[in-house]
């Protein structure tokens, strides 16, 4: 794997290794490291994540104040740890760090991570998304509700109505509005439900996650057990991707009709920027390889032309000449 990524790792040897010294190695030692470039991303992505650890911390706190006991499993928030940009060791540098703000707890599923501070300035949902005016010529209230979609979505009448009479429900806000307070099932429920996915894909990076991930959460965020019909039902607030072997989830008010961020986060740069050097690598690969092909064939070429020329070579014939019947002793020879 380390010679498959030339561009990222790089091999090197030491003459003698360093102490304490190991009796049945003292001879050179094959080390590696990361390419200056490779090495430069790595810092950038580390100081990004110190400067950002305040908001990672809100958002782990934003989780816990989405769950109805304030408490979330440490191997169901793994899952979507990547998503939210929290590094792997979350579990040991922020869960630790800021004992004021949540806690490790021992349960009967696992270590959860429990909250211990409510922070009034956090418990804020996401604004409604916003409508784009049509532009109209004169000023005045249309005559039929309108109801803003992607281009080539078309629904059915009963569809669009519902999702009309669904805009005009007021917001509920899901960290002061607890799932057990409306009736299963409802379109009050439902809304809170949205309004949970929404607040969920607004905290991760690219406004996306698997759809699996957010099943791991039905419980504690006290969503319907049909969660992926749910996302399906509002085409105006989510779109479902069915690319790879598992359904992604993403907010559509984060991109435009484009299908591009509206916010990047820095960190995607960075992703990007090793992904460049990925490709780099696997190009510097495939040159070598038909650099070494082409090295073959021109060495098989020269070898066959090393044995043509000598058999043109006169001294080779004129040496076998006389050997060789003419001829009349041809017509001469008796069959065997």
């Amino acid at each position: 794997m380390i010679c498959r990524y030339p561009t990222i790792f790089e091999l090197f040897s030491i003459e003698w290794p360093p102490f304490p010294l190991n009796a049945t190695k003292t001879y050179p030692q094959l080390c590696v490291r990361l390419t200056p470039a490779a090495e430069t991303l790595a810092a950038r992505e580390l100081s990004y994540k110190l400067a950002i650890s305040a908001t990672l911390v809100q958002k782990l706190q934003k989780l816990l104040m989405l769950s109805s006991h304030k408490r979330l499993l440490l191997s169901k928030i793994v899952h979507l740890a990547p998503d939210l940009g929290l590094p792997p060791n979350f579990r040991s540098r922020l869960c630790n760090d800021h004992p004021d703000k949540f806690k490790i707890v021992d349960t009967s599923y696992g270590r959860a991570l429990e909250l211990v501070t409510w922070e009034e300035d956090l418990a804020k949902a996401l604004p409604s998304p916003d409508v784009k005016s049509r532009e109209l010529i004169v000023d005045r209230p249309l005559k039929f509700k309108h109801l803003r979609l992607r281009k080539g979505l078309n629904l059915k009448r009963r569809h669009h109505d519902f999702l009309i009479r669904f805009g005009e429900i007021p917001d509920v806000c899901p960290y002061k509005t607890p799932a057990a307070e409306l009736v299963k099932e409802s379109i009050e429920a439902e809304k809170r439900g949205c309004a949970v996915v929404r607040e969920v894909l607004g905290m991760t990076v690219e406004k996306r996650t698997l759809i699996d991930h957010l099943t791991h959460f039905r419980k504690e965020f006290g969503l319907s057990n049909k969660l992926r019909g749910m996302i399906i039902r509002h085409p105006e607030l989510f779109y479902v991707s069915l690319k790879g072997h598992r359904d992604s989830v993403l907010l559509v008010e984060g991109f435009d009709d484009n299908g591009r961020l509206l916010e990047k986060d820095p960190s995607l740069d960075i992703r990007e920027e090793l992904m460049k050097l990925v490709i780099q690598g696997k190009r510097m690969r495939r040159d070598r390889r038909r650099a070494r092909k082409n090295s073959v064939f021109e060495d098989g070429r020269n070898e066959s032309n090393e044995v043509v020329s000598y058999r043109d070579n006169a001294e080779f014939w004129s040496t076998y000449l006389g050997n060789y019947p003419n001829d009349e002793d041809e017509r001469s020879l008796e069959p065997w």
